[in-house]
């Protein structure tokens, strides 16, 4: 019998969601003010969703073309907000699911970031997360008054010590530290506030934080390695990781490798939840999910460009400048951005052109395809997971409106939980804790 799996949603940024997709609403004039995100959380968090992770991105794309035209004509991940704003108002209107915005590594000081997320898990009970990112594209860096993105493997090189930096800064209050003891009016134990007197070769910070210490200690790390150098910093650093490989075979690969570089680095295994994206496709019969399928693959036909535009954006390639026809095994693609993403579609590309490879690959999105009625994709989810060995899925749809939301809260997850596997309620009233519930 299947184990338990866990699920999250994976947010595609924190503004426009799916412009001039079906059942969106006025999302072109209502964006600024994120009911959207607050009815999703809210609608998650009854269906009993681990977490919620905004995705983020600090630059408009100039990828394809050398232009930014394409990306802002079509909305593509522009206009976006900051998402420790939306975390807040998300956290606000829920009271039990994860919170797990993005901030990156080269955009916030290790102070800065600690005290922001240290503030976030304490106005939202301990429900707080943290999708750690060095960083894709030197259009962000230069945002920031950096030249460029240092090399990809220097990244985690500098990463690993970022992480040492705000870990020592989470850790200089004490478990305990605050007494708000009335009889003797002391408020907080001076003995237990310490500094961090952190000092690498990238990385300095004084402490304490005078925020005070976050509920869980420290927030839940999440984080997508993908490449070799990635999957080692988030074996021995991430609560949980966002991944996308293709097929079940691949998954398991994945996950183990994921799991053997924990060992090695002295971390029990089970405390890495490991989640892959997948983007269902749901119907009241299996003919009908087969339609929206179908008319999912029609419309992907028509946007390969903007598919190639936002691939460009993650690999930091102009795709605008290579004819459609041209296999992609003949071309020299090479990125020092998402380097697992580039790998992975160069792989299932073979030998096919650059427009059926990103139809195929693009066009049906996520680690499985899984199309049906609920209780039919509940089953595949099923069979992926014991074949696999995961820990859980992370959803990534593309659509995202209130419908496409209930289908999944009040569709969906009654049939998983109809067979037993995802949780029906809340165990624990902290995100770490439900997290490594099962």
């Amino acid at each position: 019998m299947t184990r338990p799996f866990h699920l999250g949603w994976f947010l595609q940024g924190s503004s426009v969601q799916a412009w001039g997709e079906p059942w969106t609403g006025a999302i072109g004039r209502d964006w600024m003010v994120p009911d959207l995100f607050c009815d999703l959380g809210r609608a998650l968090e009854r269906a009993c969703f681990d977490y919620v992770l905004i995705e983020d991105s600090s630059y408009i794309g100039q990828s394809y073309g050398d232009s930014r035209e394409i990306y802002l004509q079509n909305g593509i991940a522009v206009p976006r907000q900051d998402p420790s704003v939306i975390a807040t108002l998300m956290a606000a209107a829920t009271r039990r699911i994860g919170i797990v915005p993005t901030l990156s590594t080269f955009a916030y000081p290790p102070y800065l970031l600690a005290r922001l997320v240290a503030t976030l898990d304490q106005v939202s009970s301990g429900r707080i997360g943290w999708n750690m990112v060095t960083g894709s594209s030197d259009y962000a860096a230069m945002n920031y008054g950096m030249p460029g993105l240092p090399e990809h493997d220097l990244r985690y090189d500098m990463a690993d010590e970022y992480m040492a930096a705000v870990n020592a800064l989470w850790g200089s209050w004490e478990p305990g530290a605050i007494l708000a003891d009335t009889a003797t009016g002391v408020l907080i134990d001076h003995t237990k506030v310490h500094t961090a007197d952190f000092e690498g070769q990238w990385y300095r910070t004084r402490g304490p934080l005078n925020s005070g210490p976050c509920v869980q200690g420290r927030p839940v790390i999440a984080q997508a390695g993908g490449s070799p150098r990635g999957r080692k910093f988030a074996a021995l650093h991430a609560d949980t990781v966002v991944a996308n490989v293709k097929g079940p075979a691949g998954m398991r690969a994945y996950r183990d490798d994921v799991r053997a570089n924990a060992v090695a680095q002295g971390r029990d295994p089970d405390t890495v939840k490991v989640l892959f994206l997948v983007s269902p496709v749901l119907g009241e019969t299996m003919e009908e999910a087969a339609l929206r399928r179908r008319q999912r693959q029609v419309r992907a036909e028509a946007q390969v460009p903007l598919m190639l535009a936002h691939f460009g954006k993650i690999t930091n390639i102009d795709f605008g400048k290579i004819d459609l026809d041209t296999p992609v095994n003949t071309m020299e693609l090479h990125t020092n951005g998402h380097q697992q993403t580039l790998d992975e579609f160069k792989k299932f590309a073979g030998k096919r052109s650059l427009r059926e490879a990103m139809l195929s690959y693009r066009g049906s999105p996520g680690s499985v395809e899984l199309c049906g009625t609920p209780d039919a994709v509940a089953s595949q989810m099923a069979d992926v997971m014991a074949e696999a060995g995961g820990d859980g899925f992370l959803l990534s749809i593309g659509d995202v409106s209130r419908r496409s939301v209930a289908e999944v809260a009040d569709g969906l997850v009654p049939a998983l939980q109809a067979r037993g596997l995802v949780r029906k309620a809340y165990a624990h009233e902290q995100f770490r804790d439900n997290l490594l519930e099962f």
